[in-house]
């Protein structure tokens, strides 16, 4: 079975719509094996976001990310982490069609309302980034 990361974002909480992203990815199967509520560190955001840190838009990234509390999920299923992917639509809620989470509830690029990992190899490396092994029960 295939794992993936889940990061329900500041934009998610505010709204008070993590239920409604709950319930959407557990109405497709998919088992809820690790959880917990953090603050993401500068730190922390650095390593997530490698891959556009040195990019003139990331200080805005990182204030958004670092604003409050998200919700950290790893979750285990069939398929998981592109079927999470369908579930969440394009990265830019604008895009997104209507069904999706993000075409329902996200609002534009940044504040599109779950970070879920894009491929199997990302999910392995993010799940260990946030979850230490004993943390995961599944």
């Amino acid at each position: 079975m295939e794992k993936t990361l889940i990061i329900l974002k500041p934009d998610c909480l505010s709204n008070k719509d993590v239920g409604k992203v709950i319930s959407r990815f557990e109405t497709q199967g998919f088992e809820i094996v690790a959880s917990k509520m953090i603050r993401l560190s500068s730190e922390l955001l650095k390593e997530h976001y490698s891959h556009v840190a040195d990019k003139p838009f990331y200080p805005e990234i990182e204030a958004f990310m670092s604003s409050s509390p998200v919700v950290c999920l790893v979750l285990k299923g069939e398929g998981v982490v592109s079927k999470t992917r369908d579930i969440l639509g394009p990265t830019n809620s604008k895009e997104a069609p209507s069904g999706t989470i993000r075409g329902d509830l996200g609002t534009d690029q940044m504040r599109n309302v779950v970070h879920a990992s894009d491929s199997l190899e990302n999910a392995a490396i993010e799940v260990n980034r946030f979850f230490k092994t004993e943390e995961v029960y599944g």
